[in-house]
């Protein structure tokens, strides 16, 4: 990596081609050029390890150290079944994480937690046996389980909760705002002329899938619209069978003619379901759906843009904060996104 006090702004600009004018403007947040422009700044200038005076002197203020004298080692914690759909968001995370803990002179290293413990392990040897103790900082994401996630919490060592906060936490926790990417998908529904949207999407698991159909609540409350519990598809179901059956008779009972899926992983059965029925997508119902990423299959999917990647990215500045104030109160902080409005909602005005 190029050694960021050797890296100017005429630097950057000219490994960009543009001029240093237009650099700037795009780090300072400054309007005249297209979000893809700026994107491409931001991105070269986090590489090359590029920084404004009025972003070292905000690390001034906080006491972060622009060139630490100390490589620091931080832990990212996984499930050993982390897979699929899950492993997408994992990698979204860890990116930012270790892009941002890179550009400091930290490394990060990912530690795989088992569901349980089994001959003579405990959680307290697990944790030895991978220098938890030892590490200076670890990174606590989603979907690990109540429990497990307790146990992290506990240990003595910084932590930096990468979800929503349990009641009464004390750790900082950074986390992509779901609660306005719904609010966001029934506001998009609401100005195509829909109003009988099906939720979709297991509510009882984690924290962030309850929130998802809290707010589906309000906002559809703040529509004038009531929500029945009984009417959407929001439990879990022995087999995809039977939830297929429950999905199609929710659609036939509500006359719903959007359909919101608040958890990925049931997009791939809802079009699936829907083309058994003979129907489709958007000309028979609109959808939106909550996605980790780009879907490759669907490119054109209405969706929120969920910041998974820059969450990992300020969880990682929130670490550093941390250990510079380690007195300091807890903070929690939720990252917005954009929506993106693609071709799967059809207007009804």
């Amino acid at each position: 990596m190029t050694r960021k006090k050797s890296v100017t702004l005429h630097d950057l600009s000219a490994s960009l081609g543009l001029s240093a004018h237009t650099v700037s403007k795009s780090l300072r947040g400054l309007p005249g050029m297209s979000e893809e422009t700026r994107a491409a700044v931001i991105k070269a200038a986090k590489q090359l390890g590029y920084r404004t005076k009025e972003q070292e002197r905000s690390l001034a203020v906080e006491n972060i150290p622009v060139f630490p004298h100390i490589q620091r080692r931080f832990k990212l914690i996984v499930t050993e079944h982390t897979s699929g759909k899950g492993l997408a968001f994992i990698h979204l995370i860890m990116n930012g994480l270790q892009e941002t803990l890179s550009g400091y002179g930290h490394s990060l290293e990912t530690v795989s937690i088992p569901q349980s413990f089994d001959q003579g392990e405990t959680f307290d040897s697990w944790a030895e046996k991978n220098n938890l103790f030892y590490s200076d900082g670890i990174f606590i994401p989603p979907l690990l389980g109540a429990g497990r996630e307790q146990r992290l919490l506990d240990l003595p060592v910084p932590r930096i909760l990468l979800n929503f906060p349990p009641p009464s936490a004390k750790v900082d926790s950074v986390i992509w705002d779901v609660g306005t990417a719904i609010r966001q998908s029934v506001a998009c529904f609401l100005a195509k002329g829909h109003r009988r949207i099906l939720f979709i999407g297991n509510t009882k698991t984690h924290r962030g899938f309850r929130l998802r159909w809290l707010s589906f609540i309000e906002a559809m409350a703040e529509a004038g619209i009531d929500t029945d519990p009984a009417a959407h598809l929001t439990g879990t179901f022995p087999s995809k069978e039977e939830w297929i059956e429950q999905f199609s008779d929710r659609l036939q009972s509500t006359g719903a003619t959007a359909i919101l899926c608040a958890v990925n992983y049931d997009l791939a059965w809802i079009y699936h379901a829907c083309s058994t029925q003979g129907k489709r997508i958007p000309h028979d119902y609109s959808l939106i759906s909550l996605e980790n990423t780009q879907n490759e299959f669907l490119p054109k999917l209405t969706r929120p843009l969920l910041p998974i990647r820059e969450t990992g990215a300020r969880g990682a500045e929130r670490m550093l904060w941390r250990l510079a104030n380690p007195h300091a109160p807890f903070e929690h902080t939720m990252l917005q996104g954009n929506f993106y409005e693609g071709n799967t909602v059809r207007s009804l005005t």
